[in-house]
């Protein structure tokens, strides 16, 4: 053994540990991973010196992008003797049902890696020989072939994620160099017209690289330790306050319920008249009507519109939309979420319920929250025309020999109850977000392609505001949805939607606009004040 260990480089006690472990058992023992050719060729120089040990290739999971999609990818390991004695009691049980498993197996550990493990697991061969005295090998008795796993195909457009994600780890340097937290990120893009997700990005990300040639100690410290949680996959597991992107949900239910006209003039003096409740930075925006209210994120406008809904009714259109429940995304540990209601702050802190609290579950905040695939279900449903579909992120799986063995495709979950006059007036202010005078206006402006969307800057009650951009492209013949989440990002017009408006320019290929020379040099276009000072209304 030391002999070995001298030649793997490795403590003699880690050899010792690893025989241990599987003592008495009759499968091979891995005793080292991811070996040298030169370690393997000594080993294999003194083999007669070595009773008993072999050198194998094994199949190795390589992930060409590193870190790009890492949390919807996944990771792999090797089984553990935990995990492998439930496996053995599951057989004799006759309850297994993940395929055979023995000492080395790789699984998946995370993400699509775990969610279809036994499709692109297969099944291990081996052989069966008889030894000597010594343990060498003498002569093959039996073997058993080898089953090759499965491939599975994803919706995931390649190029769109890798542009998807330089725009999120530009703008988190971008926000960081201002001083601003940004301490992670969101963003999705959908097809609102079949659910397939085109790109989904969570950061900070991992290397998966790290796991499958076998991470050291100081990686998995590195990971485990960083606040920022790189193993999260914020877009179905991260839970946030919606802020301003739920105006939408508040103004249709309002719509709809015929508590205002979309020409109904309605005054903000800067303040809502029954309870001192205001916009962001004290603004007034004086006579708004809904498209105008809409485009300009006006809070004391919506406030209004929570003061005649009631909560009961901001409660029901949530749930009409899709919230408060998970979208049913084939992923591990989506979260579902939550709705404002006196039923929920009753349950959880015993205490009654009061108009402001109605006022701010009205634009977003309150106990509401979300995670982005949600927001981006309901931007789908306003896109599309109502049409709830469920989310998907596998197109297919084939056979090993590339034979189809199971094609997934758009799965209709609901049609909202909404009014198609309703939507259209919805549709129309989104589509003025994005305009001169909007809150994104200046993010899109010179864009050639007609863009509808909502900015949103949510309150965090820890730190810095979270910053929301949700859309969708073509206004007038939707083929995309991106919804783009910056963690303490601060206002949602710059901070994500500078995120978002890379992602259309690739999607529908606009080449970027030529920066114009600033004083004889090229410079960055700068934000004027009146585009700054509308989206802290929001």
């Amino acid at each position: 053994l030391e002999q070995l260990a001298a030649y793997l480089q490795v403590p003699v006690k880690t050899l010792a540990d690893k025989i241990e472990a599987h003592k008495g058992g009759y499968e091979p023992i891995r005793l080292a991973s991811d070996v040298t050719l030169d370690k393997v060729t000594k080993i294999e120089e003194h083999r007669h010196e070595l009773p008993g040990i072999t050198v194998d290739v094994e199949p190795l999971r390589y992930y060409p992008h590193d870190t790009m999609a890492s949390q919807l990818l996944g990771y792999v390991g090797e089984v553990s003797e935990e995990e492998l004695a439930k496996v053995k009691q599951a057989e004799l049980e006759g309850t297994n049902s993940g395929g055979p498993i023995g000492a080395g197996t790789i699984l998946g550990r995370s993400g699509l890696e775990k969610m279809y493990d036994s499709v692109l697991r297969g099944v291990d061969g081996g052989r069966q020989v008889e030894v000597d005295a010594s343990g060498r090998p003498v002569e093959e008795v039996g073997r058993k072939h080898t089953v090759p796993g499965r491939n599975i195909h994803l919706t995931i457009d390649l190029n769109l994620q890798k542009v998807a994600e330089k725009a999120v780890y530009d703008q988190l340097a971008t926000l960081r160099s201002q001083g601003i937290p940004a301490k992670g990120a969101a963003v999705v893009a959908l097809d609102p017209n079949t659910g397939a997700v085109l790109a989904m990005v969570s950061a900070p990300g991992f290397n998966p690289n790290w796991f499958a040639k076998g991470i050291t100690t100081e990686q998995w410290n590195q990971l485990n330790t960083d606040a920022n949680h790189p193993f999260e996959n914020k877009v179905v597991t991260g839970e946030y306050p919606p802020g301003s992107p739920f105006k939408i949900i508040t103004g249709a239910a309002a719509l709809e319920l015929k508590k205002v006209t979309p020409n109904e003039m309605i005054y903000d003096s800067g303040k809502h008249w029954l309870i001192d409740k205001r916009n962001a930075e004290g603004e007034a925006l004086g006579w708004l009507d809904f498209n105008k209210a809409l485009a300009k994120s006006d809070n004391v406008y919506f406030y209004e519109m929570g003061n005649r809904l009631g909560i009961e009714n901001i409660d029901k259109y949530a749930k009409i939309f899709g919230l408060g429940e998970k979208t049913g995304i084939k992923l591990y540990d989506e979260g579902r979420g939550n709705l404002a209601s006196p039923e929920y702050k009753r349950k959880v802190f015993n205490q009654d319920w009061y108009l402001g609290e109605t006022f701010d579950a009205a634009i977003g905040q309150s106990f509401t929250l979300v995670t982005p695939i949600q927001m981006a279900v309901v931007m789908s449903e306003i896109a599309n025309g109502g049409i709830r579909y469920q989310p998907y992120v596998v197109s297919r799986i084939d056979n090993a020999d590339g034979t189809p063995e199971e094609i997934f495709g758009p799965k209709k979950l609901g049609v909202l109850q909404v009014s198609k006059a309703v939507m259209d007036i919805v549709r129309n202010g989104l589509r003025d977000v994005t305009l001169e005078g909007g809150t994104a206006g200046e993010i899109f402006k010179g864009l050639s392609l007609a863009v509808a969307g909502k900015t949103g800057t949510a309150e965090n009650a820890t730190g810095t505001d979270h910053g929301w951009f949700v859309a969708y492209a073509p206004y007038d013949k939707p083929r995309i949805v991106v919804v783009a989440l910056v963690e303490q990002g601060g206002f949602g017009a710059s901070s994500a939607g500078s995120i978002v408006r890379p992602i259309l320019e690739e999607y529908f290929h606009i080449p970027k606009p030529v920066v114009a020379p600033v004083n004889g040099k090229k410079g960055d276009p700068k934000m004027g004040t009146s585009s700054i000072k509308e989206q802290k209304v929001d």
